[in-house]
């Protein structure tokens, strides 16, 4: 799992830097020749792309810690083994999940501002707290990009601190089965 979720994150980030900087490429996004309309939409349809995939990822780090929180509990109950493992999965689950929530609504943010920001939008976004709308959105964007990131790095390492987790609770069953006569 380590390894999967490295790389579509690694995937991810890379997507959300090309969307990043296809926004960064538009000179005027209220120029109506073709060529700055066509850098306003693979703009948009970049961070269209990179939404639905960190979207994605953090959903399959979500999942990877539901299936292995019911396989941890399930096998303590079987096997008689500490709720210490449980808690820790847990503790590492929940202690992430505020993170992970506060990133979607980042990534959500960031394309409403981005969508509002657009010219051919009804919404006529001004910006925030001194910053014209276009300014906000890269203000935001820049901010997503580095929490995503961190994040991210975060997910992983939980991953990582609950592969050491399974093993040591692996370890105790395959002692459990040896003792008891069973194949470990």
């Amino acid at each position: 799992m380590k390894r999967i979720f490295l790389v579509l994150a690694l995937f991810s980030t890379l997507l959300t830097a090309s969307a990043f900087g296809l926004g960064l490429n538009i000179q005027d996004a209220k120029a109506i020749d073709e060529a700055s309309r066509s850098d306003v939409r693979w703009h948009m349809l970049t961070a269209l792309a990179t939404l639905c995939t960190a979207s994605l990822v953090h959903a399959i780090w979500l999942t990877y810690f539901m299936g292995t929180g019911r396989w941890m509990e399930e096998t303590c109950r079987a096997y008689g083994l500490s709720e210490d493992f449980q808690k820790e999965n847990r503790s590492m689950k929940y202690g992430t999940m505020l993170a992970v929530f506060g990133v979607f609504l980042l990534l959500l943010l960031t394309g409403g501002l981005g969508a509002a920001v657009d010219p051919g939008s009804s919404v006529d976004f001004r910006g925030w707290g001194g910053l014209s709308g276009p300014s906000t959105h890269f203000f935001v964007a820049s901010l997503t990009i580095g929490t995503n990131l961190v994040v991210n790095l975060w997910e992983y390492s939980t991953i990582a601190r609950n592969h050491a987790l399974i093993e040591r609770v692996m370890t105790d069953v395959r002692r459990i089965r040896t003792e008891r006569g069973l194949p470990a």
